[in-house]
């Protein structure tokens, strides 16, 4: 039974859903001022874990003959047969509904609307129609992954702004050079598959320019909040702290072309996300 457990709990990705409640969660303190309503807060977070982990779950479904024949995935659930196709869909296909209930009943329907449209998104655009047919998988499809901040700005305001899209923006652009980093990690896997990620289609020197070029992308558009007096002077120093970081990461990218800088890039964009957002709730609530 605890086999099985695990399984399911892997079969939801908790560590990638983790990282979207945290972004959704920046939001709602951001669009609050402050501490936001518990039990909308709450709400929140159960309803995007369960959206989170039901997208992965069926992207797992619809992946399991790629999933095979890569090194990184074949020992998830469908793809080693510990859990049925049909069995992995269902749940899936049950988190997703339930995480749509559960918004719709305890925070709001846009909210709502707008988690079950991230997961549609990620699974039939991204998914089905661009990961195995075209080189802008990832900048198009990366879309799913920043509609979170959407969920949590709707959950306080039942309402969008351009704050809530600007942080969209953010997550946006931030996509394309930490997927890459690992694209250039585990390309071999992608060419077994036939994935057209950047590294397979275009190469891997375009796409060590490309992170570079989509780093300073991002590095700028993080200062914009500063710029509308969004946010204040503590984020401002750590976007510029972390951006530099970013930019040394993907320069250094460019210089040493070995997968240990590859693996660092993956790493330090993870974390960079991370504390990026972080930054954003020290400086609505402390200062």
């Amino acid at each position: 039974m605890k086999s099985v457990l695990r399984d399911y709990v892997a079969l939801a990705k908790p560590r990638i859903a983790i990282l979207l409640v945290f972004t959704t969660v920046t939001a709602m303190i951001i669009a609050a001022n402050g501490v936001p309503d518990v039990g909308i807060l709450v709400a929140t977070i159960f309803g995007g874990a369960l959206a989170s982990g039901g997208s992965s779950a069926v992207n797992q479904y619809y992946d399991r003959d790629m999933d095979k024949k890569m090194s990184r995935t074949k020992k998830r659930p469908i793809a080693a047969g510990r859990i049925s196709p049909l069995a992995g869909l269902a749940y899936g296909v049950m988190l997703i509904l339930l995480s749509t209930a559960l918004l719709g009943t305890f925070v709001n329907w846009l909210a709502a609307s707008l988690a079950l449209a991230g997961s549609v998104y990620y699974i039939f655009l991204y998914t089905m129609l661009l990961k195995r047919n075209t080189v802008v998988n990832i900048v198009i499809g990366g879309g799913a992954g920043a509609v979170p901040v959407l969920v949590g700005w709707a959950a306080v305001h039942g309402s969008l702004a351009v704050e809530a899209w600007l942080l969209f923006s953010i997550i946006f652009y931030w996509t394309p050079p930490h997927s890459w980093a690992l694209a250039l990690l585990v390309n071999a896997d992608y060419t077994r598959a036939d994935v057209p990620m950047m590294p397979v289609a275009r190469g891997e020197e375009t796409t060590r320019r490309q992170i570079l070029l989509y780093s300073l992308l991002l590095v700028a558009l993080t200062l914009v909040p500063v710029s509308i007096a969004m946010l204040g002077l503590f984020y401002l120093v750590s976007a510029l702290l972390l951006g530099g970081g970013l930019l040394w990461r993907s320069i250094h990218l460019i210089q040493e072309k070995t997968a240990l800088a590859s693996k660092r890039m993956y790493k330090y964009s993870t974390s960079y996300l991370a504390l990026l957002f972080l930054a954003m709730i020290i400086d609505r609530m402390a200062f």
